[in-house]
C-alpha cells in the first residue's frame, strides 16, 4: 500500500484562538486529530486566545495593535480589520511554511482563506459549521437589520463558491449547500468528533460531580444569544416547576454577552423563577464535566440549527438524557438516545424534561444509548480518517 503524504496545512481561524467554547473547541479538536494523523497543522488566528494547544500545533497571531482581548461572539466593529491582518499573516505562514492546503473555518476564515488562495494558488478547503440567515441576523450589529439580511443572503450564496471543497459538519447544512447550487460531489458531510476522556471515557474515570442538593437539575450549556433561544428553556422550565416544585435549572455560559445575560436575568424575574434558576460562568470548559456529572437532564432549547451543535456530542460524552427540538437532534432518535420536541413547542420541550425527571430508568438508559452512540460514531480517529480523505482528494484533483 502507498505511503500516505504528510501534508502542510495552514488552518484559518478568524476568531479569538483558542477558546473553550462551540466551534473554536471543535477547531483545537481537529486541528489536534489531524496533527495526530502526522500531518503539520499550523493556526493562523488572531492575536489572543485562551487555554493551550498540543505541541505538534504551530499558532501563528496576527500583530496586535493593542485590539481588545474580550472574547465576542458574533460581529464586531475591529474584525474587518482583524480578518485583514489575517489575510496576510496567512499569505505569509503559506510561503515560509510551504503549505500544500488551507483549510478554513467558518464564513470570516473562509473570505480570508480564498483571498489568500487568488494570491498563493493553494487549494481552499471550507468547513462549513452554520448558516448567515440562521445567526447573522440575530445580532443587533447591523442597522437598519435590512442590512444583515441582505449580507446573510450574499454569503450563504458566495462563500460557499470560493472553496475547492466543503466539510459541512451536518446532513442539514449539506443539504442547504445543495439546494443552492453547490455540486453533491464538492460537499462532504463531516461532523465534529469528540474526546471522551474529560467525561470519563477510554479508561479515564468519571468527572467528579459538582457538590448539589438532591433537587432535581437541569442543565444547559452555552452562550446566551438570542439565536439559542433561551427564552424557550426559561419558558419551558416555569411549565416544568409546576409540575415538581423542586426541580432546579442551572444554566453554563462562559462566553457572556451582557445583553443576552440581561434579558436572561429580566425573563427569570418575570417568570417567578428566581428561586430556581442559577446562572454560572465557568472560568475554562474543563468545568463543564463535573456540572453535567451533577445534573439529571441536559437541554438544548434552539430549533432550527443547520449546524452541530458542540454541547449535544458534550452532553452524549457525559452520558446524559437529553431533551432537544428536532432541529438540534442531528441524528438522536426519539426516547432511544434523546427526547425530541417539536421546533419552537415550550410544552413539549418541558413534558420532556418532567417525563425524563421522573421516570430515572428511562433518563438513565438514554443517556447510556446516547453516550454508546457517540462514543461509536464521533472519535476523532473516525472522524480525522474522513478529513484526511478530503485532504487526498484535493491534492489528487490539483496535482500537488
Amino acid at each position: 500500500m502507498m505511503k500516505k503524504k504528510k501534508l502542510k496545512i495552514a488552518m484559518a481561524v478568524a476568531c479569538p484562538f483558542p477558546a473553550g467554547h462551540g466551534t473554536p473547541a471543535g477547531i483545537r479538536e481537529t486541528a489536534a486529530a489531524i496533527a495526530e494523523k502526522g500531518h503539520e497543522v499550523h493556526i493562523v488566528t488572531y492575536h489572543f486566545g485562551e487555554g493551550t494547544l498540543s505541541e505538534e500545533i504551530k499558532i501563528h497571531r496576527i500583530p496586535d495593535f493593542g485590539f481588545s482581548k474580550q472574547i465576542v461572539v458574533g460581529p464586531t466593529a475591529e474584525k474587518p480589520v482583524l480578518d485583514l491582518l489575517m489575510v496576510l499573516t496567512l499569505c505569509r505562514v503559506i510561503r515560509h511554511e510551504k503549505i500544500d492546503i488551507i483549510h478554513a473555518h467558518n464564513y470570516e476564515g473562509a473570505v480570508i482563506g480564498f483571498l489568500a488562495k487568488l494570491i498563493t494558488h493553494k487549494p481552499l478547503i471550507y468547513n462549513a459549521v452554520n448558516t448567515m440567515r440562521d445567526e447573522l441576523t440575530a445580532y443587533d450589529f447591523f442597522r437598519p437589520r435590512i442590512v444583515g439580511t441582505v449580507l446573510a443572503m450574499a454569503s450563504d450564496y458566495w462563500v460557499p463558491r470560493m472553496a475547492d471543497r466543503i466539510i459541512a459538519i451536518s446532513h442539514d447544512l449539506s443539504d442547504f449547500l445543495y439546494a443552492r447550487g453547490i455540486k453533491a460531489k464538492r460537499i462532504h458531510t463531516i461532523p465534529l468528533g469528540i474526546d471522551m476522556r474529560p467525561f470519563g471515557g477510554s479508561g479515564v474515570g468519571p468527572p467528579n460531580p459538582e457538590p448539589r442538593t438532591p433537587n432535581p437539575l437541569v442543565i444547559y450549556t452555552g452562550i446566551l444569544d438570542s439565536f439559542q433561544r433561551i427564552d424557550y428553556l426559561l419558558k419551558a422550565m416555569k411549565i416544568v416547576v409546576g409540575e415538581i416544585a423542586d426541580a432546579r435549572l442551572l444554566i453554563a455560559s462562559n462566553i457572556v454577552n451582557e445583553r443576552g445575560l440581561a434579558d436572561c436575568h429580566a425573563l427569570i424575574g418575570e417568570l417567578g423563577l428566581d428561586e430556581h434558576v442559577e446562572i454560572v460562568i465557568p472560568k475554562s470548559f474543563a468545568e463543564i464535566p463535573a456540572l453535567l456529572a451533577s445534573a439529571d437532564v441536559a437541554v438544548i432549547s434552539r430549533p432550527d440549527c443547520p449546524g452541530f451543535p458542540v454541547k449535544l456530542l458534550n452532553y452524549m460524552a457525559a452520558g446524559k438524557a437529553i431533551v432537544v427540538f428536532k432541529g438540534s437532534a442531528k441524528g438522536l432518535r426519539h426516547l432511544n438516545t434523546g427526547y425530541l420536541a417539536e421546533d419552537h413547542d415550550c410544552e413539549e420541550l418541558a413534558r420532556g424534561v418532567i417525563m425524563l425527571l421522573k421516570d430515572r430508568e428511562l433518563a438513565e438508559r438514554l443517556g447510556n444509548n446516547a453516550r454508546q452512540w457517540v462514543s461509536d460514531n464521533f472519535s476523532w480517529t473516525l472522524i480525522s480518517e474522513k478529513i484526511e480523505r478530503v485532504y487526498e482528494e484535493v491534492i489528487r484533483s490539483k496535482g500537488i
